[in-house]
C-alpha cells in the first residue's frame, strides 16, 4: 500500500466508525462536500442529485462494511509508522511538499490528513503551515486546527466553508455581513453576485485567513481552559451539551485573547473581517459574547474601534471566569460519580447560561 492509500483508508474507518456524529443537516453538508472533493468539482459546482444519490448509498454500505476496521499503520519511507506518528512520518516522507496531519476533532472523531505545503510562516512566535490540495481526507475536515505548537489552515477545505457559509447567509441581516460583502465588492445592487463570488472567492480567502489563523493562535495562547482539560470533558461527555459549552467557551476565549482573532481585527482595523466575524457568530458563542453586538452598533455610529476592544476586554473577564468553573468542576472526573460531576456541570455552569438541563 502507499502512504496516500494507507491514509485514505484510515480517513474512510473514521468515517464508518463516527459518521453519525452529525445531524442530518450537517451530515448532508459534509457528504456533498465529500462527493465534490472526489468527484474535483469546486464549490459552486453540484452534482446531478441521482447521482448523489447512488454515492450516498454506496458509501453508506462501504462504511457498514469498515466499521470494524482497525486503523492501519502508515508506510513511509520504507518503514511502517503508528498513524499518530506526525514528527517521524513527516520526516519519512521527506523534504518534498507533503504534509501529514492527524488527530481528533468534534467528539473525539478522528482526523487524518495528506496535503501539499504552500508555505510556512509565524505569526505571534508561533508556526503556521498553509495547506493546498489534498490527496486524502475524512469528512469532517477541519479547515483550520492547531496542534503541538503548530497552526495547520486547510485552504482547500477552507475555500468551502466561506463559500458555503456565505451562500447560508445571504438571504439574513446578519450584522456585519453586508459590509463585509461590499467591502470584497461582492454586492450587485443590495444582493449577493454568484459570479463576482466564483470569481473572487480565492481573493477571499486569502484577504480572510488571518481570521482563523488567529483564532488558532488564540488557542495556542491561552491557558485558562487547556486542552488536557477539555479532553477529559469530551471523553467522559461525548456529544453533549456539556462538550459544547466547554468547546464554546474556550473558542470564545482564544478569539478575546489580546493576541487572538479580535485583537488582531483591532489592532489592524480590519472592517470586513469584524463584519464576517460577527455574521459568523451565531448559537452559543452568541450567547457567550453578547457584548460585541451593542459594540458593533456604536461601531457602526462613530467608527472607533475602541467599542470593540472594550467589548472584547469584557467578554474575556466574564468567560474567563466561567473558564474557572470548569476547570474546577472537571476536575472532579474520576474522583466523583460521573452523574454528580455532570449535576455540577448543569447547576453551574449549563443553566445559568439559560440552555436545557444536559441529561
Amino acid at each position: 500500500m502507499s502512504l496516500q492509500e494507507d491514509i485514505q483508508h484510515n480517513c474512510n474507518v473514521s468515517d464508518a466508525r463516527d459518521h453519525g456524529i452529525y445531524s442530518m443537516c450537517t451530515m448532508i453538508l459534509k457528504l456533498r462536500n465529500l462527493y465534490k472533493w472526489e468527484h474535483g468539482l469546486e464549490p459552486w459546482q453540484e452534482a446531478e442529485p441521482a447521482d448523489l444519490l447512488d454515492w450516498i448509498d454506496a458509501k453508506e454500505r462501504y462504511w457498514a462494511a469498515l466499521a470494524d476496521e482497525p486503523f492501519r499503520a502508515v508506510q513511509a519511507g520504507g518503514r511502517s509508522y503508528s498513524p499518530d506518528s506526525l514528527e517521524e512520518i513527516n520526516k519519512a516522507i521527506g523534504p518534498g511538499n507533503l504534509v501529514y496531519g492527524a488527530g481528533y476533532g468534534r467528539s473525539m472523531k478522528a482526523v487524518f490528513f495528506l496535503a501539499e505545503k504552500l508555505r510556512e510562516y509565524t505569526v505571534a512566535a508561533r508556526p503556521v503551515l498553509i495547506l493546498g490540495r489534498e490527496s486524502a481526507k475524512e469528512m469532517a475536515s477541519p479547515f483550520a486546527m492547531a496542534q503541538d505548537g503548530m497552526v495547520y489552515i486547510r485552504r482547500y477545505s477552507l475555500r468551502f466553508f466561506l463559500w458555503d457559509q456565505i451562500q447560508e447567509l445571504r438571504s439574513l441581516e446578519r450584522a456585519g455581513f453586508r459590509r463585509a460583502l461590499r467591502l470584497h465588492d461582492l454586492l450587485e445592487g443590495d444582493r449577493l453576485s454568484q459570479d463576482r463570488l466564483r470569481q473572487r472567492l480565492d481573493e477571499v480567502v486569502d484577504a480572510e485567513m488571518n481570521l482563523f489563523i488567529y483564532h488558532e493562535v488564540g488557542e495556542l495562547l491561552q491557558t485558562t481552559l487547556d486542552s488536557s482539560t477539555l479532553e477529559k470533558i469530551i471523553t467522559t461527555f461525548p456529544g453533549s451539551v456539556i462538550e459544547l459549552v466547554c468547546r464554546t467557551i474556550k473558542d470564545v476565549l482564544a478569539d478575546t485573547h489580546p493576541s487572538g482573532l479580535l485583537g488582531y481585527i483591532v489592532n489592524e482595523q480590519r472592517e470586513s473581517s469584524l463584519g464576517f466575524y460577527l455574521a459568523f457568530l451565531d448559537g452559543l458563542r452568541k450567547t457567550l459574547f453578547p457584548e460585541i453586538v451593542e459594540a458593533w452598533t456604536l461601531f457602526e455610529q462613530t467608527g472607533s474601534w475602541q467599542h470593540i476592544e472594550d467589548a472584547r476586554k469584557q467578554c474575556r473577564r466574564k468567560n474567563m471566569a466561567l473558564a474557572g468553573t470548569v476547570v474546577e468542576i472537571a476536575a472532579l472526573i474520576g474522583k466523583k460519580a460521573d452523574e454528580d460531576v455532570k449535576n455540577l456541570f448543569n447547576t453551574r455552569v449549563i443553566q445559568p447560561l439559560g440552555l436545557d438541563f444536559a441529561g
